[in-house]
Parts: structure tokens; C-alpha cells; sequence
């Protein structure tokens, strides 16, 4: 379906290699100018609203919170400036919840920890219907997006620092706990692209000395969450891979590794 340029009212696909946008944007580094000159164009409503739009991105601003949204697991997640941009290495993540919470009874609760946008929650729902779901993040403008994201799910959100956030009532009987938590070395959010460096809350990407404060915090508390034969999943990267399972192993549970190289995916799973 094409949709009509803002300020020319005609139809387009791809904008042309040579539209003056594709040139700005290229000239700030990014890479597919062509396609977001075109995504940016279908979020504006008229001229000037499409030059503050391009403004904002050739600044270094994620295209996602411009536009208001990401693409995730053949989803359309809402994102505002300042909430954690889902990644497509968490549809790892999404596809390991989503098996487990199907092979457990019907209406099992799954809960997307640091939910950010609560885009794994989301995507987790969007294929295993009838599941109980609950997103939570300490962040409350991160909640108030994820909250957005939940409407077509029935699922709820909660503001708290991990855990914490939680009913009470969930107590031994979460079926899947998926956590996407902070896993960027302090040192090392200095070396991040600006997109996220810049652009994204420090508490949504730093992990600590070694980058898996959260992981610890996460593991030593989700055995009172999880129900009989619950499982707890970990988005980390390759290399500290080894150290989150060694976490997980000294908290009680018995972990495996998954990786996809192609999303550059790394996930542990983790059954007491």
C-alpha cells in the first residue's frame, strides 16, 4: 500500500535516491536513508511536521522513538523518546516463552520482567493465546508505554524494581519469567553507538561492574516466583554466556544455552 508524501499529497514506495531527505539522512550516517526517509514520511502529518521529524533523526535519535514505534516479531510495538528500543536478538527470547508457555496448562501466567516496552510480553501473547500476562519494569514511563502495548492481550503492567513490582498473588505460580535485563558493562556504555548511548535510559542499559548485576538480583529471586516446572529466561550476550549460567547454577536451577547467530540471539534457560 503506498501512502501520499506530506507535503506533495502523491503516492510513493521507497523514496528515490536522489529526494533531498534520502540525501540528508544519508549525509548523517544512516544507512537505509531511503527506507526511513519513507518511514518518516508516513508518521508525518503535513511539511513541517516531517522537517521536525528528519530534524530529530538526523540528530541521532533512534528512528523508532521518531516514528513511534518498532518492528518486532512481525509486530507493531509502541515507543516513546526515552524507553528501550526492543532489539530483534530478544525474538530469541520470544520464541523459547512462547514454546514453554504453550506446553503449559492453559492460562498460564508468563511475566516479561524489565519489560522496557513490554515488546516480549507482547510478542509472547500475540502467538500463545490465553495466557496470563504481566509486564514490569522500575520505569514508570517505560510502564506506561508497555501498558500501551498490553491493551490487545488483556495484560497488565506494573512499576517496581524487579520482583517487587509484582501481585503478590504470583507467588509460585509464574509458568515463564523472561527477563531482558541491563547486561552492558558500565565501562563499556561509552563505546555503544549514540543511537543508545545518547538516546536511551542508563538504567535500561547498564549492568554493573561486569555487566550482570540484574542477572544475580533476577536469579537469586525468581525461584519463589516460578511454579513447579517453571522456567526463568535470561537474554545475555556470547561472551558472558558462561558467567550467567554459573549464576544461575549457584542460585538451584539447571541451565542450557541457546544462541541464534543470525539475530546474534543469546538466551539461558533456566528450570530448578
Amino acid at each position: 500500500m503506498t501512502t501520499p508524501r506530506p507535503d506533495s499529497g502523491q503516492p510513493f514506495g521507497p523514496a528515490p535516491a536522489e529526494d533531498p531527505l534520502v540525501l540528508r539522512l544519508r549525509a548523517a550516517g544512516c544507512v537505509f536513508a531511503e527506507d526511513e526517509a519513507r518511514l518518516l514520511c508516513e508518521a508525518a502529518g503535513d511539511g513541517a511536521e516531517l522537517e521536525a521529524l528528519a530534524a530529530r533523526r538526523i540528530a541521532g535519535e533512534p528512528l523508532e522513538s521518531v516514528v513511534g514505534w518498532a518492528e518486532f516479531f512481525g509486530l507493531r510495538i509502541a515507543v516513546e523518546p526515552g524507553v528501550f528500543v526492543p532489539r530483534k536478538r530478544s525474538e530469541l527470547v520470544v520464541r523459547e516463552a512462547a514454546r514453554l508457555a504453550a506446553a503449559a496448562r492453559a492460562g498460564a501466567v508468563v511475566v516479561d520482567l524489565c519489560c522496557g516496552s513490554g515488546a516480549i510480553g507482547a510478542a509472547v501473547a500475540s502467538v500463545v493465546p490465553g495466557i496470563e500476562l504481566h509486564v514490569a519494569d522500575v520505569d514508570p514511563v517505560a510502564v506506561g508505554v508497555a501498558r500501551r502495548n498490553m491493551r490487545p492481550f488483556a495484560g497488565r503492567a506494573h512499576t517496581g524494581d524487579l520482583f517487587a513490582a509484582l501481585p503478590a498473588s504470583l507467588r509460585g505460580r509464574v509458568a515463564v519469567i523472561a527477563a531482558n535485563a541491563p547486561y552492558v558493562p558500565s565501562a563499556e556504555i561509552a563505546l555503544m553507538p549514540p543511537e543508545a548511548r545518547d538516546y536511551e535510559p542508563l538504567a535500561a542499559l547498564d549492568g554493573g561492574a561486569d555487566g550482570l548485576d540484574l542477572h544475580r538480583r533476577v536469579a537469586a529471586g525468581a525461584g519463589e516466583w516460578l511454579a513447579p516446572g517453571g522456567a526463568l529466561l535470561i537474554e545475555t550476550s556470547k561472551h558472558q554466556a558462561p558467567t550467567t549460567a554459573a549464576i544461575l547454577t549457584a542460585a538451584g536451577f539447571s541451565v542450557r544455552i541457546m544462541r541464534d547467530p543470525e539475530i546474534g540471539g543469546t538466551v539461558a534457560v533456566a528450570h530448578r
